[in-house]
């Protein structure tokens, strides 16, 4: 009990204060498993050069199965440069699309995995696939062990121009998409232009809705190169495909870079302009609309409602 008599102290109040800086490359290539290609060997061993590395090699099973001879590469690639890079006891194939991020038990599959391989800190975990994959890949390698050096290898266009290159990792859960998450940037991101030959049309289509926000509220010029270039988008031309993910992710990275607000601990989300119906609309379609497919839509909500709050003409 307090003297009655005495006025209550002050507090000691100690203040900390620390910064911790961020960096990680992203890469564009091509054929990132030929054996010549030293792209991932660049990215494990920037930091450590003489050091061989253990590495959790996690595949999509709709890109194992669109790619038949990934594995197979995957491992030459391995035994290339066994010196400075071991893949740790084969490679694990995982359920991609939203139900990887909708089932819990998957992610504890994916932890134990880690675990069985003694993964620690000093090692990496890998996934090569779509965005939903990549996001829980991702989250497990971020809680486990407090956070395991974690490189991606998004195979989509969505994930190449948008969330494979940023800082955020998620699980759907109560009903919510992306309730439970990280922000943990990962160790490196390549994007293969190679990938995106063998996805669906709807697939590669949908991705391009990323480029048209981030060019809606960052670069007029960016969007109008979009209109101009639209009849090539149309026919997927690779040179124009391969331009429009590398102008949209860099504008997303300057975004998370400049911004000011890289955790999203704020209220201002630019980045997230048609997300709010978006994330939505997956979920009353139990995720039979894409996620760009829901973006398009959402940015045309948010357009007009800002006409009829009067933003816009």
């Amino acid at each position: 009990m307090l003297d009655a008599g005495r006025e209550p102290s002050s507090p000691d109040v100690h203040v900390q204060s620390f910064d911790v800086r961020y960096s990680y490359p992203v890469y564009f290539t091509r054929d990132v498993f030929d054996p010549k290609n030293f792209c991932l060997h660049a990215a494990l061993t920037r930091l450590e050069p003489g050091k061989r590395h253990r590495l959790a090699v996690f595949v999509d099973e709709g890109v194992a199965l669109a790619r038949p001879d990934l594995i197979g590469r995957i491992t030459r690639y391995g035994a290339r440069h066994a010196q400075s890079l071991q893949i740790v006891d084969g490679i694990t194939i995982v359920p991609g699309g939203e139900a990887i991020k909708n089932h819990h038990d998957r992610i504890e599959h994916i932890l134990r995995d880690l675990s069985a391989r003694h993964i620690d800190r000093q090692s990496y975990s890998m996934a090569i696939g779509g965005g939903a994959m990549l996001d829980a890949v991702g989250f497990a390698s971020a809680i486990f062990h407090r956070g395991v050096r974690h490189v991606r290898l998004p195979t989509t266009v969505l994930a190449q121009d948008d969330s494979g290159v940023g800082v955020k990792n998620a699980i759907n859960a109560f009903g919510a998409k992306n309730l439970l998450g990280t922000f943990a940037p990962p160790f490196a991101v390549i994007n293969d232009s190679a990938f995106l030959d063998a996805l669906p049309i709807r697939d590669k289509r949908c991705g391009l809705a990323e480029a048209v926000k981030v060019a809606l509220i960052r670069d007029a010029e960016f969007f109008a190169w979009i209109e101009r270039e639209a009849d090539g988008l149309a026919r997927f031309e690779p040179n124009v495909m391969d331009a429009v993910i590398s102008r949209c992710a860099k504008l997303h990275m300057h975004q998370i870079m400049h911004g000011g607000d890289p955790f999203e601990q704020g209220s201002a989300r630019p980045l997230d302009f048609g997300h709010w119906a978006a994330h939505k609309l997956e979920t009353l379609t139990r995720h039979e609309l894409r996620h760009g497919e829901a973006v398009a839509i959402g940015i045309a909500l948010d357009t007009r409602y800002s006409v009829l709050a009067g933003q816009l003409s």
